[in-house]
């Protein structure tokens, strides 16, 4: 067992709570405004499919005041949904280095920025399973931050292990992506905790449980203090991803000591997602 796991891990009872019983006053705190950011991946097939769920998502939340609502379909829809509604922010499911330049393929921050998306996922398990690296991460979100977006930063382990070497696994993904990041950019980073094991398209899933989602944002924040202390710990948002439903939400919201939640297959069916949206407003 590495160092760090071990030291935390000390007391195998309260596994590695005992040594952060400080940080339980900063996840006890319940930020007044909860995030609810959809994440539509590859969906849906048609530009008129989008335009009609982000419509029905709009028209459905026209009285939701203390939520924050995020919504990053496709690249190619951007222009269009923008168009629909102020009240949901659109975010990005990606971006690459620099403003302009010869990379094929790729749409930078900076034009992300111009075209009005004020988000970003970065790091996401689907794209991290491709092949995408740590150091590939930290200069997206270094250029993100340059661009005036809010990165959302994706960390997670493959799975849990009797000798909570996930611990140590969330750490190092962080640790890798924040490497050079000045102190006190850090808060306006957005944290999602990202189980892959609790994904919906991992195979031989199992449901995580909101004590799995507090103990980690915990751990998430406690790593963020010992980089830049405890106030940015303190402002950065913290949020779970692991296949929410409009049946749980609640209970993560409640009791995982998180500020909001990544929600992916969910977000592209208008009645569940609007029922978290409106659980979420109900707890804020």
């Amino acid at each position: 067992m590495n160092l760090v796991v071990g030291v935390l891990l000390s007391t195998p009872t309260t596994k590695f709570q005992c040594a952060c019983n400080g940080f339980f006053d900063i996840i006890n705190r319940m930020k007044n405004r909860k995030i609810i950011i959809g994440n539509w991946k590859m969906n849906p097939l048609a530009p008129k499919e989008a335009e009609k769920l982000f419509n029905k998502i709009a028209k459905s939340i026209s009285r939701i005041k203390k939520t924050e609502i995020i919504i990053c379909p496709p690249f190619v829809y951007l222009e269009r949904l923008k168009k629909i509604s102020k009240k949901i922010k659109l975010g990005a499911q990606n971006a690459f280095v620099g403003d302009v330049g010869a990379f094929t393929g790729e749409v930078s921050g900076e034009m992300l920025y111009n075209l009005g998306v004020r988000y970003v996922i970065l790091g996401h398990s689907e794209r991290r399973a491709r092949g995408e690296t740590g150091g590939e991460i930290n200069k997206k979100i270094k250029s993100a931050l340059s661009a005036s977006l809010t990165p959302i930063l994706c960390v997670g382990e493959n799975s849990r292990d009797d000798n909570h070497e996930y611990f140590n696994i969330v750490k190092s993904q962080m640790l890798e992506c924040l490497d050079g990041i000045r102190k006190n950019t850090i808060s306006k980073i957005i944290f999602a905790y990202e189980p892959v094991w609790a994904i919906s398209s991992t195979p031989g899933r199992r449901d995580a449980m909101p004590e799995d989602a507090r103990e980690m944002a915990v751990f998430i924040r406690k790593t963020i203090s010992d980089i830049t202390g405890p106030q940015v710990a303190n402002q950065a948002g913290v949020i779970y991803g692991g296949s929410v439903t409009e049946k749980d939400v609640g209970d993560f919201l409640q009791s995982g000591g998180v500020d909001g939640v990544l929600v992916g297959k969910a977000s592209l069916n208008v009645e569940k997602f609007v029922k978290i949206i409106n659980v979420a407003e109900n707890i804020s």
